[in-house]
């Protein structure tokens, strides 16, 4: 029993919970709250709390795996594979990511979320590696995906062919719907797709709402175009950026 206990390893300290590993913790933790806060002022749902617990957790888990069972060890008796705790993460965090999917009206949101929280588990995963170099690299690549790709998006758009999906509300007996296809005629914008509202949405305002799909070029103008026509009292476009 002494012998078992003298080679028991301290509490604070011993294999894996040097500096280094501290040092990989506080990575995962900073990286991932940068991008916490990006989501956090976007306004996404997924912000600085659950990005950090994530890439931070997922960092621990990823040490947990490399050291926390060097005391058992024993050559040739017990071989334990660093990878296959760590593994687990991967599936795990795709269940975490399907509950901030959601689909409405038509239009999915919470995709890009979704794959923030991924992403923050992966730098998590690095940091805890020892990976630093790529974990801040990856984090730099988030910031021009989010940053860079989106104005890049809209300047094609404006150049290119492109569709939009929009929901509008329109006050009722007024030709509104008239106008709009009208609007969208002129402009050679092609209604790929069109829905109403149920009428139980309402009953009582004296208005209708229209769930469409307009495609053609300089297509994301088409908003501010039909919110002009005379009657129409809201427009809420469902895919621009809605993750």
């Amino acid at each position: 029993m002494d012998l078992w206990l003298a080679a028991d390893p301290p509490f604070f300290g011993g294999p894996g919970q040097g500096v280094r590993q501290i040092v990989e913790l506080f990575v995962a933790f900073g990286l991932t709250a940068l991008i916490g806060l990006e989501r956090e002022i976007q306004g996404k749902s997924a912000g600085v709390r659950t990005q950090t617990i994530v890439g931070t957790a997922a960092a621990l888990i990823l040490l947990v795996s490399k050291y926390g069972f060097t005391d058992v060890l024993q050559d040739g008796l017990v071989v334990v594979d660093p990878s296959r705790v760590a593994a687990q993460i991967v599936s795990g965090i795709g269940f975490l990511g399907a509950g901030i999917i959601i689909f409405r009206r038509g239009s999915v949101h919470g995709l890009t979320t979704a794959a923030a929280v991924w992403e923050s588990a992966a730098i998590g995963m690095a940091a805890g590696a020892g990976l630093l170099l790529l974990a801040v690299t990856v984090t730099a690549m988030h910031f021009l995906i989010i940053v860079g790709f989106m104005p890049l998006a809209r300047w094609l758009s404006a150049r290119l062919s492109g569709s939009v999906t929009m929901h509008v509300t329109y006050e009722e007996g007024r030709g509104v719907m008239s106008r709009l296809l009208q609007a969208c005629d002129r402009r050679q914008w092609q209604l790929t797709d069109l829905s109403a509202d149920a009428p139980s949405e309402h009953t009582g305002t004296g208005s209708s709402g229209v769930l469409l799909t307009l495609s053609g070029r300089s297509i994301l103008t088409a908003p501010t175009v039909l919110a002009g026509i005379d009657g129409v009292t809201a427009i809420r476009q469902l895919d621009d950026d809605p993750d």
